[in-house]
C-alpha cells in the first residue's frame, strides 16, 4: 500500500470523525489521537517516506524516542494509534495493510497505586474543613470519588437528574467510555456530604446561571478537571501524604478497598464500568501483594532465620 503523507493526510479527519462519531470516543481520546497522527506527520515529512513498511514503523519508533518527555507507555500508545489509521485507511480504500502486524514496545505491566484507607480519610476530612469557603462542594467531590470509583470525568459530568433515590438509599447514573451508562450505589457518607452540598451551597453557586451539572465552580460554572484536580492535590500536599494522590488515585482505592473487604471481582468490574473482566484483574494483583507480605511478616515459617 502506498502511503505517503498525502494519503494519510487526506484521511487524518475522516479518521478522527470515524473515532467521535462511530465509535464514540471521548472528546479528550479523539484529541490525543490527533497528536499522536499529527507526530507521524511529522516524520513522514522529514524523512521524506513514501512507503509504508515494518522496517519504517521501525524507524518512525526510534524517532519517537529521541524526542524529549516521551515515555515508553505514550510511544506504545502511538504506534498503536498509528496501526489503527493504517487499518482504518486499508479498510475504507480496499488495500492491503502492511504494518497490520507489527506490534507496539511491551511495556511491564504496572500497578495501579490505591491510597490507603487513611489516607482517603484524612483527604476527605481536610477537604471539608470549616474554614474553606468551598469546603461543602470539596468534601461532596471527595466523597463522591471514592464512594463510587468513577473517573473524575464522568463526575463532573454528572447532572442532578442523575441521581436517583430508592428508599433510603442513592444511586448515580454515570456515562462512561463509549457513552455506555452504569447505574452505582452512593454510600451513607458520601450520600450525606452530597445532600449538605446540594442544600446549601450548590443553589448560590447557581443562582446567576442555569446550569445542570452537580459539581460548580464559584462562578456557577461546571467544575473543571483541573481545578478538581488542585482541590485533591492541594489537600494531599498539606497533609503531607506521602502517596501519589490524584482523582484517578481514588478510583483505584476504591478497587482495590473493595477487593480487600472480600467483594467479587464481577461486581468491582460493573462498578468500575470495566467491558471485560481482564482489565479489572489487574487489582487483584495490588491484593495478592498485601496478603503475601502479610504472610511473610506473620507466619512463623514464613521465612528462615
Amino acid at each position: 500500500m502506498e502511503s505517503n503523507s498525502t494519503l494519510f493526510h487526506s484521511s487524518s479527519e475522516d479518521y478522527l470523525s470515524h473515532l467521535a462519531v462511530e465509535r464514540a470516543l471521548s472528546t479528550h481520546t479523539v484529541a490525543a489521537y490527533r497528536r499522536d497522527i499529527k507526530r507521524f506527520l511529522e516524520f513522514l515529512r522529514e524523512s521524506n517516506t513514501s512507503t509504508l513498511t515494518h522496517e519504517v514503523m521501525q524507524q518512525y519508533l526510534g524517532w519517537l524516542r529521541s524526542l524529549d518527555k516521551q515515555s515508553e507507555p505514550s510511544i506504545a500508545r502511538n504506534i498503536v494509534t498509528i496501526r489503527n489509521f493504517s487499518a482504518f485507511i486499508a479498510k475504507e480504500r480496499k488495500l492491503d495493510d502492511p504494518i497490520r502486524t507489527f506490534s507496539p514496545p511491551k511495556i511491564p505491566k504496572r500497578l495501579p497505586k490505591a491510597l490507603s484507607y487513611q489516607s482517603v480519610i484524612s483527604l476527605i476530612d481536610f477537604c471539608g474543613r470549616d474554614s474553606n469557603a468551598m469546603a461543602l462542594r470539596d468534601r461532596a467531590l471527595v466523597e463522591l470519588l471514592y464512594s463510587t470509583g468513577s473517573r473524575i470525568s464522568e463526575i463532573l459530568d454528572l447532572k442532578v437528574g442523575d441521581l436517583d433515590r430508592s428508599e433510603d438509599a442513592l444511586f448515580v447514573r454515570v456515562t462512561g467510555k463509549g457513552s455506555k451508562t452504569r447505574v452505582v450505589p452512593v454510600g451513607s457518607f458520601a450520600a450525606s456530604a452530597l445532600d449538605q452540598y446540594l442544600v446549601r451551597l450548590r443553589p448560590t453557586l447557581a443562582k446567576t446561571r442555569r446550569v445542570e451539572e452537580i459539581f460548580l465552580n464559584q462562578r456557577g460554572g461546571r467544575l473543571s478537571r483541573q481545578s478538581a484536580w488542585q482541590i485533591i492535590s492541594e489537600a494531599a500536599h498539606e497533609l503531607e501524604i506521602r502517596e501519589d494522590v490524584s482523582p484517578h488515585s481514588l478510583r483505584h482505592s476504591f478497587a482495590t478497598h473493595l477487593l480487600d473487604g472480600g467483594a467479587d471481582i464481577r461486581v468491582v468490574q460493573e462498578l468500575l464500568g470495566h467491558s471485560s473482566v481482564t482489565t479489572t484483574q489487574i487489582y487483584t494483583l495490588v491484593t495478592i501483594d498485601k496478603l503475601r507480605e502479610s504472610y511473610s511478616s506473620a507466619h512463623p515459617r514464613a521465612k528462615s532465620d
